[in-house]
């Protein structure tokens, strides 16, 4: 009779199946095959809370299955969070490797949780760190207010003489000039390359960094820009440019693979 019914709703079926054929669902099979050999992988993630008066920092070890975890690091911190300590804080949005919200220390190189992937060496243990020679806010969360400063410090918009001339008109742009552009709006401002670079280590509150310096060459070579002698102007003393001693870690941790010093130097 149980046989008949399910036939009977399956138009895809033939009206009676064989004799001792067993029907299953998905849901059954998943349930009764068998399970694979969890691949434990160990992360050990810096954590930090100034909410807990005297505490130092220190780093916390977690295991995760493999087998149930998306590829990326960031898979594997949401994982944690979610499963383990709801307490683990850290940034994340796009998950495309565009906002730039996770950026962080992964196995000494400054990169995107959401873009790189786990090493699926089981032996080896995932050390992830905040972005280093920032103040840290709590765990992987780093205070980026100094870097936001810079960069707006160089006014990145256009600039137009003519009062009321900008959003009247199109700023009508040839195909040449847009392309000295390439290489430069890729950045997503997620701070990678400045805190690899030792100049802005020692120099953080006068020394522009990789970062910001490429954003204020965007507008300076744009052709639709007309302020571009100002914008030079306000470079032009000791610390905003010239600490750069082409040390190239910009270029090598950049997520966005952009030769930072070929552009800007």
């Amino acid at each position: 009779m149980g046989t008949f019914m399910l036939c009977k709703h399956v138009s895809t079926l033939p009206q009676f199946l064989p004799r001792g054929l067993i029907v299953r669902t998905a849901q059954t099979a998943a349930a009764t095959a068998p399970k694979a050999d969890a691949r434990l992988k160990t992360f050990s993630i810096y954590r930090w809370d100034p909410d807990v008066p005297g505490k130092k920092p220190k780093m916390q070890t977690f295991k995760v299955d493999l087998n149930s975890c998306g590829p990326m690091v960031l898979d594997a911190l949401i994982k944690i969070k979610n499963e383990v300590d709801p307490t683990l804080t850290f940034r994340r949005s796009c998950r495309e490797g565009i906002c730039g919200s996770c950026a962080m220390n992964i196995c000494g190189v400054n990169t995107l949780a959401c873009t790189c992937k786990i090493d699926e060496s089981l032996s080896k243990t995932t050390k992830i760190y905040p972005l280093p020679h920032m103040y840290v806010i709590k765990d992987l969360v780093p205070d980026m207010n100094n870097f936001y400063q810079q960069y707006k410090s160089i006014q990145p918009w256009l600039h137009k003489k003519e009062e009321g001339k900008l959003g009247q008109k199109q700023n009508l742009q040839s195909v040449e000039d847009r392309a000295k552009l390439d290489g430069l709006y890729e950045c997503i401002l997620c701070a990678c390359c400045s805190t690899s670079c030792p100049s802005y280590w020692w120099n953080g509150n006068r020394y522009l960094g990789p970062a910001t310096l490429m954003q204020a060459y965007r507008w300076v070579i744009d052709s639709r820009d007309e302020a571009t002698e100002e914008r030079l102007g306000k470079l032009k003393d000791r610390f905003s440019v010239y600490r750069c001693h082409t040390i190239m870690n910009c270029t090598k941790t950049c997520p966005k693979v952009t030769n930072i010093f070929i552009l800007t130097g």
